[in-house]
């Protein structure tokens, strides 16, 4: 979306400097790599960097236009916004951008399987309104800067479908009043980032602010804080879940059948939707009734399900010459996604089961109680071996023990390195290994010693 000056001007609040300068309408662009001539160039600070540092290369570039916070930063002859903050006025400029786009917006949050249920419904939508027609958040760029390159980006599109991250108190309220969506899909509440946001209530109140602006319902039917939240809302929430349906709404029943109810009626479907772990059906059954919700029909959704892919990182199969069977899961971990991914590998068949855990971040005062209950867990699934590592490495290995996992079967491991020495000693091409943990563990490097 182009914004003319004037507008920018108005949204962010700023001080304009040679305005008769300024191009008919403004790209705002925050990275210099990215910047083609008559950008904007918006100058970001973060913990690491300042944006300020990169306008005489974004202006050697070809920038037509800067936006700063600091006015030292201004070039001679180049038309400037002077705001007060860079970050909020990028925000500020992505709102305005979403109050001249015409098409619905969605948006998504929840402390597990955001991601993949936004990969899911763009997937949908794309199938009745077509891939160039539907714009959704790449990767996770779920933050301020994230949501507000999106918004920013959209332009002829029917559907923009938004992650909303939320790592601090009040985060998806911030978001909500840029992109103002009208359909909210609420995916669980659960502890991800509940040492940063402080309590259990802040962290339900947080991610129920995704309805503050009158987005319609879309919530979990088996999420404890939904069901207890739901009667608040304006108006009747769309419900989804898996397995026989508890209520009215969207239900994936099983890898063939989807249930969903049209009116006094319920209507079956079939389906295919072989996608491992039924959290990632869960993640597919409010995918769909989303989809629903834009408009999409029952029968081109069940059609769509058969092409229906994961993102990145999620139980990606990866193959090992000469080594084991390696499952990735460790994009993040939450203490559910955790339990849920290990849910998923019991079924898996072959030689053994190797989990190999890394620790969960921003757990807070719980975390090791909750890494105990996923060592629990490994050992009520079945797994063969039991490696761990990270922070709470023991409190995962003493759950483990607890539920009977004898000690000769569970290995801690130091760094990622150990871990490569030891599943290339004791895992065979039969074997099947899962690694699972929270980014800052960085599990990849296992994968990555394995290959070499």
């Amino acid at each position: 979306m182009r914004l003319t000056a004037e507008c920018a001007a108005k949204a962010a609040r700023a001080v304009s400097y040679d305005a008769e300068r300024f191009p008919a309408h403004l790209r705002v662009v925050t990275d210099t790599r990215t910047l083609v001539p008559g950008d904007t160039f918006l100058a970001l600070r973060g913990e690491r960097f300042d944006g300020h540092a990169y306008v005489r290369e974004a202006v050697d570039r070809g920038a037509a236009a800067l936006v700063v916070d600091d006015p030292q930063a201004r070039v001679a002859g180049i038309p400037t916004l002077l705001v007060r903050d860079t970050l909020r006025a990028y925000m500020d400029l992505a709102g305005a951008a979403r109050d001249q786009f015409g098409g619905r917006v969605v948006a998504i949050t929840g402390s597990a399987g955001k991601t993949t249920t936004k990969h899911l419904l763009a997937q949908l939508l794309a199938a009745r309104y077509g891939e160039a027609r539907v714009l959704a958040s790449p990767a996770n760029e779920n933050n301020e800067i994230g949501v507000s390159k999106l918004l920013l980006a959209a332009g002829a599109h029917d559907l923009v479908v938004v992650e909303m991250g939320a790592r601090r108190y009040g985060d998806v309220a911030a978001l909500v009043e840029i992109a103002k969506p009208h359909v909210g899909v609420l995916t669980n509440v659960g502890e991800a980032h509940l040492e940063i946001v402080g309590s259990r209530e802040r962290l339900a109140e947080t991610k129920w602010a995704l309805f503050a602006g009158g987005a319609r319902a879309v919530l979990n039917a088996q999420d404890e804080v939904s069901l207890a939240r739901a009667a608040s809302l304006p108006d009747v929430p769309a419900w989804f879940g898996i397995g026989e349906p508890t209520r009215a709404g969207t239900f994936v029943v099983d890898e063939r059948t989807l249930s969903v109810e049209r009116g006094a009626e319920t209507v079956r479907v079939p389906i295919d939707a072989r996608l491992p772990g039924a959290h990632n059906r869960r993640n597919l059954a409010a995918a769909i009734a989303a989809a629903l919700a834009c408009g999409c029909g029952i029968e081109e959704i069940a059609e769509a399900t058969k092409r229906l892919t994961l993102p990145g990182g999620r139980y990606d199969t990866i193959t090992i010459a000469g080594g084991p069977r390696i499952i990735y899961d460790a994009y993040n971990a939450s203490m559910s996604g955790t339990m849920a991914t290990l849910d998923a590998f019991a079924l898996e068949t072959g030689g053994r089961r190797i989990a190999v855990l890394g620790s969960m971040a921003e757990l807070g005062d719980e975390a090791a109680s909750m890494h105990e209950r996923v060592g629990e867990h490994a050992a009520a699934s079945n797994v063969d071996m039991l490696l761990v590592g990270g922070d709470f490495a023991g409190a995962l290995a003493a759950g483990a023990r607890r539920a009977g996992l004898e000690p000769d079967r569970i290995v801690a491991f130091a760094a990622n390195d150990d871990a490569v020495v030891w599943l290339r000693e004791h895992a065979g091409p039969s074997d099947v290994v899962l690694l699972k943990g929270s980014r800052v563990y960085r599990l990849e490097e296992i994968v990555e010693g394995l290959k070499r």
